[in-house]
């Protein structure tokens, strides 16, 4: 069993940063695809980021095109955890953010792809 647990959530000024961490345990994560998704009450959740493994090339970084510009996803396989940086907060940028995991290579933004997931972490942006 994978366990992701998402951390770095908070409440930031639009214009700001923030960077989330995803540490996992369980399981390595160096030949796995991750994403990150975000989902606000009442919505589907949604496709931010992934950090595709496609053997190929190692690794792809794929990004929605909400975020696409300003966010960075990147991993740290040593520590077994995977990052989003996000810059120029904005306030439709508020929702809670979800790690997950996928079990096959070249994953990008399918929910239904990842197998994993973790409990979430909450950005709240104000004005």
């Amino acid at each position: 069993q994978v366990r992701l647990v998402e951390s770095g959530g908070g409440s930031v000024q639009a214009g700001g940063s923030l960077m989330l961490s995803c540490a996992a345990s369980g399981r390595t994560i160096s030949t796995y695809s991750l994403g990150w998704f975000r989902q606000v009450p009442g919505e589907q959740r949604k496709f931010v980021a992934s950090h595709a493994w496609n053997r190929a090339t190692t690794y792809t970084a794929y990004y929605a095109d909400s975020v696409k510009g300003r966010s960075t996803i990147s991993r740290d396989n040593a520590k077994n955890t995977v990052f989003l940086q996000i810059n120029n907060l904005k306030l439709e940028d508020t929702a809670v953010y979800y790690c997950a995991l996928a079990f096959k290579p070249d994953t990008r933004s399918k929910i239904d792809d990842y197998g994993s997931w973790g409990q979430g972490t909450q950005v709240t942006v104000s004005s």
